[in-house]
């Protein structure tokens, strides 16, 4: 039986912080009793710290919060970091984690939606289901840096999708090139500092800084050995469209072995993942091929598996590249964030990478 977790969330007013809470809520197996924010929120309650000067809300997740988190403290990072925890999810920006992570992981495992850490040597890019031997590596970043927790990031969103479609046909025909044009839906850029309502309006966005680097860069990491990047080259460019969740991504693959349509087809559709039945945020299916020529759509498809189903479409023969090509849909800020770092939660749980405390 999986004990109950006690859980803090490093970032909890923002975004991702509450696209974290909100895949907690009423988790079978993790409990948030410890919530951090900025020094702006520190000292009121979360409830209060989600209401701005004019009592509008700034939940911007899906549903609502619970009445119990809401009357949680805000605590500033250095007092999350005195309390008793067993997991923390940490959900801040890049320049705060390089800080905040390390301190936290001397202590107890973070399981991180940032990329600060994403490529450090012994530090695996985790998605359940797609690499699993390669949490194997924190074993050796517990060793190296002697800490007692460690740090496992989920990847970037748009690299989810596109590293979940290409397993099968990796394993079944060697990928050799990838090519790849997002079309990627604004919840994507936050709530600061991201794209602007008319900049989106009757628009495309060509341009997603350092976007395309980390996808190529993490598509790599995740499909080849925990120590050593998939040889193969990755391509992409990615744009910002006026879609509110949902990446779709066009994708192009050069194989090593003859791929045709129908094998491809038949390589996904049996493509299943037996090692996450069980655990409550994992999905039926992670990846499904919709033969509708139309699909898949991110009004239509992206909640496919409550957000944790990948869904491919689309897929014809590449003479160019000599293999398949195809449309690729996942939930951004579901499988792609804060659902998606539960979901790694729960499978390093299973796996007694995290250990409650006695």
């Amino acid at each position: 039986m999986t004990p109950t977790l006690r859980v803090g969330i490093l970032g909890a007013t923002g975004l991702a912080g509450q696209q974290v809470l909100a895949a907690l809520e009423q988790h079978p197996w993790f409990t948030v009793v410890a919530v951090g924010a900025s020094e702006n929120s520190a000292g009121k309650s979360l409830g209060d710290a989600l209401r701005d000067p004019s009592g509008a809300s700034r939940w911007f997740a899906d549903g609502r919060p619970q009445a119990s988190l809401l009357s949680l403290p805000c605590l500033n990072d250095e007092q999350l970091l005195a309390q008793p925890l067993d997991l923390v999810f940490s959900a801040v920006s890049k320049e705060v984690a390089e800080v905040w992570e390390p301190r936290f992981a001397e202590r107890v495992p973070v399981v991180s939606t940032a990329s600060a850490f994403r490529y450090e040597a012994d530090v695996p890019i985790l998605i359940p289901g797609i690499n699993d031997a390669h949490a194997e590596a924190l074993h050796d970043q517990r060793r190296k840096r002697g800490w007692r927790g460690f740090i496992a990031p989920i990847p970037n969103c748009t690299t989810t999708g596109l590293a979940v479609s290409l397993k099968p046909l990796h394993e079944a025909f060697g990928v050799r090139t990838v090519m790849m044009t997002s079309l990627q839906a604004v919840s994507g850029a936050g709530r600061q500092g991201g794209v602007l309502a008319l900049d989106v309006i009757d628009n495309v966005i060509p341009f997603i800084p350092g976007e395309e680097e980390k996808v190529e860069r993490e598509t790599k990491k995740i499909l080849g050995h925990w120590d050593e990047p998939a040889p193969f080259t990755v391509s992409c460019t990615c744009t910002r469209v006026n879609v509110s969740d949902g990446h779709l991504e066009a994708v192009f693959v050069g194989t090593e072995r003859r791929a045709d349509t129908a094998a491809a087809t038949a390589a996904m559709e049996g493509f299943g993942v037996d090692g996450l039945r069980g655990l409550p945020s994992a999905p039926d299916r992670l990846l499904r091929v919709d033969p509708d020529p139309f699909r898949p759509q991110p009004r239509r498809d992206r909640n496919a598996g409550d957000g944790m189903t990948v869904t491919v479409g689309r897929i014809r023969d590449e003479p160019a590249l000599h293999g398949v090509k195809y449309v690729v849909l996942s939930h951004n800020t579901k499988l792609g964030a804060g659902k998606g770092a539960v979901l790694l939660a729960e499978w390093l749980t299973r796996e007694a990478f995290i250990v409650g405390a006695a």
